[in-house]
């Protein structure tokens, strides 16, 4: 049996460090803004590339049902990852480039908010659909690591993971999806006067 402790130990201390590394603020911020759209009612738009596509889908799933599922008033989370004939034909026939940039034009109101996830910061497609979004008036919320890249530039609030490693970045961003949502959901059902099950 081959002895892979060492190297668990040490990815696990990285993210260790990356997590106590975490801006607070910047975290409290992005929540709060994802509250007022919230109670405001409108589409929170929420797309990235590989493995952030996947952290995208699943907020859906997390804030659409698991934080508001005893609850009248329901988050408006859509991923633009999710229609995958969409993206194909997108991809095909126009560019690559513009698979979430399309499927906001001419749709996108000025009261909606992008959740954009980018590990790199630098996808070209998350980039130019926030630079449409930001052309439009909207707020952006940049999901990022590294040192954010472009997208933390151009993002107004920042859920942000500053280590270079993708994993570790991806884990975290995944982290940050559980964490809101159960925040959310305590919080939420409270105000409510609903018991958590």
């Amino acid at each position: 049996m081959i002895d892979f402790k060492k190297e668990i130990a040490a990815y696990y201390e990285r993210e260790i460090e990356a997590i106590k590394n975490l801006n607070l603020d910047e975290l409290n911020e992005a929540m709060n803004v994802l509250l007022e759209h919230y109670e405001k009612g409108t589409n929170i738009y929420v797309f990235g590339n590989g493995g952030s596509s996947a952290t995208a889908s699943h907020m859906v799933c997390d804030f659409n049902k698991g934080t508001c599922m005893d609850l009248e008033k329901r988050f408006r989370f859509i991923c633009l990852n999710d229609n995958i004939p969409t993206l194909m034909a997108v991809a095909n026939d126009i560019a690559f480039e513009d698979v979430f940039y399309y499927q906001l034009e001419n749709k996108l109101s000025k009261d909606d908010l992008i959740l954009a996830i980018s590990g790199s910061g630098n996808s070209k497609n998350v980039i130019k659909a926030v630079e449409y979004a930001k052309k439009v008036g909207c707020e952006v919320i940049g999901m990022t690591g590294y040192d954010g890249g472009k997208l933390r530039l151009l993002s107004d609030y920042h859920l942000h993971v500053n280590v270079n490693d993708m994993q570790i970045t991806e884990d975290l961003h995944m982290g940050f999806d559980h964490m809101i949502m159960q925040i959310f959901w305590h919080y939420l059902y409270a105000k409510a006067g609903v018991a958590v099950k």
